[in-house]
């Protein structure tokens, strides 16, 4: 079956971390050509680093993406693989981007075309508004999440979607919803990475888990509507986005990731899931 070569393409690059793991690597360092993070001005022309709150944040924000990056170009380095950066380009209320337009109404994304990841910090505030799911590993998590995506882009995954898609329009919302549930997956290796080097504080886990499960598609349809329709899915509902995740940070296994198999498991049985 097509959908299954996506999941090989995956296995045949990153399958060696199923013995490896992730130990050993020693302390990230911050490596200049990985520190890839822009500042987009409001339309305005005003600071959009306008307090010391936002200074933090920003500098927080640029010691994931380096701490992310560092991670997958080390794993794509072990497999013979090389890693490509990227950019987190960061604003608020609205920039634009080589998809379209970005705005806080977009929520964060990764843009295929021109390989960048976009969020507005105002998300961060609706997450811990509107979602329930404040601290800095839940924000940590829709970053890496978003990096997952331009791992699948490097790996020709994203690719192979969109091919199949095309020929197939009826499979686009079950694709799309495997697609997000492996950067979920690919967000949590990170994590891994993170709890290998002893990066993580108590709860930080929790943080991250419990922000997984507020992007669920069911929960964010209930609470705008009231109502789950399953068959507009394009996410996963909160149980599949949290049992992917940690299917990712237990095992530190990109293999693990393979949520492109054609019956992919309930959430309860996902791989390492709990």
């Amino acid at each position: 079956m097509t959908i299954v070569l996506i999941a090989v393409a995956l296995l045949a690059a990153v399958g060696w971390a199923r013995t490896s793991g992730l130990r050993g690597l020693g302390r990230i360092t911050t490596q200049a050509l990985l520190h890839k993070l822009t500042v987009t001005p409001p339309a305005d022309g005003s600071d959009p680093v306008e307090n010391a709150s936002t200074t933090n944040e920003i500098q927080f924000l640029e010691f994931v993406v380096d701490d992310i990056q560092t991670t997958w170009s080390n794993l794509f380095s072990q497999a013979e693989l090389r890693y490509v950066p990227t950019q987190l380009v960061v604003f608020r209320d609205s920039t634009t981007s080589a998809c379209g337009a970005a705005s806080g109404e977009t929520g964060p994304f990764y843009c295929p075309v021109d390989s960048r990841v976009y969020l507005d910090l105002g998300f961060f505030d609706e997450m811990t508004t509107k979602l329930n799911a404040p601290g800095d590993f839940a924000d940590a998590y829709v970053v890496a999440h978003e990096f997952g995506h331009h791992v699948q882009d490097l790996l020709g995954i994203t690719a192979q979607v969109e091919q199949i898609e095309q020929g197939d329009t009826t499979v686009a919302n079950d694709l799309s919803v495997r697609t997000e549930l492996q950067a979920d997956c690919l967000a949590g290796v990170w994590g891994h990475s993170a709890y290998e080097q002893s990066r993580l504080e108590p709860g930080d886990l929790e943080e991250a888990v419990n922000a997984a499960a507020a992007v669920g598609d069911d929960r964010l349809q209930r609470q705008a509507t009231g109502k789950v329709d399953p068959d507009t899915f394009t996410h996963g509902t909160s149980e599949q986005r949290t049992a992917w995740f940690l299917a990712g940070f237990q095992s530190g296994d990109p293999a693990s990731c393979d949520s492109f198999q054609e019956d992919m498991p309930s959430p309860s049985a996902a791989p390492g899931g709990s």
